[in-house]
């Protein structure tokens, strides 16, 4: 890999490596070398956007033979720092917390579950595969004990802020955020507002403006 300036990286650039990594672990296995076009078909982006992409990271693909898969999918890890493991808590064990916390607890090996979080009485206290939901009154003690790289936040609207002054204020790096109000990023907790309503009236868009 060519050494390169983390600032000059556009962040549209950043958002597709992902979508190319994720197509790639499809092919692990299956089959040694996948060419730009290949790549093309499988995420929607262009052949020539793919190269450009990649080539500001180094000169992974050789003329007439492609990318080697195994190779580009490690290469694209690297440049996500996801070949080593991070931490995550959860706060909000309802639906939505418990379904992150499946699908990463199972299938990403680069991120640990270390804790959950509820107020619900219901839930507190159950464990869930290997995880015990403890009560968000433990959380300041929780943080202040254990090192926490990402905090997943699935509470209401009104539990947010309070939650935020929390996480803030400890050494979190970095808050993926599924409340329904946009929490504003620090100078060293890094924000990911995530709003599913975006892209479904996105979507609705969509369908009301097709030709």
């Amino acid at each position: 890999m060519k050494e390169y300036c983390k600032s000059d990286i556009p962040a549209s650039v950043i958002k597709r490596l992902p979508k190319y990594r994720r197509h790639l672990k499809n092919f692990l296995g299956e089959v040694d070398k996948i060419s730009s076009s290949e790549l093309s078909k499988c995420t929607g982006f262009s052949s020539s956007q793919i190269r450009q992409d990649l080539s500001r990271f180094g000169n992974f693909g050789h003329k007439g033979y492609g990318y080697d898969v195994q190779i580009l999918y490690d290469e694209i890890s690297d440049i996500l720092g996801i070949r080593t493991k991070y931490s995550l808590i959860i706060i909000g064990a309802g639906n939505l917390g418990q379904a992150l916390f499946y699908y990463y607890n199972d299938r990403e090996d680069y991120m640990d579950v270390a804790g959950l979080f509820d107020v619900n009485p219901k839930i507190v206290g159950l464990k869930m595969k290997n995880k015990e939901v403890y009560d968000v009154d433990y959380l300041e003690e929780f943080l202040k004990q254990n090192s926490v790289d990402i905090a997943a936040l699935c509470v209401p609207k009104k539990a947010a802020p309070e939650l935020y002054k929390t996480l803030s204020t400890s050494d979190i790096k970095a808050i993926w955020n599924f409340t329904p109000i946009d929490l504003p990023e620090t100078d060293k907790v890094n924000i990911r507002n995530v709003h599913f309503s975006d892209s479904l009236l996105t979507l609705v868009y969509r369908i009301n403006n097709i030709e």
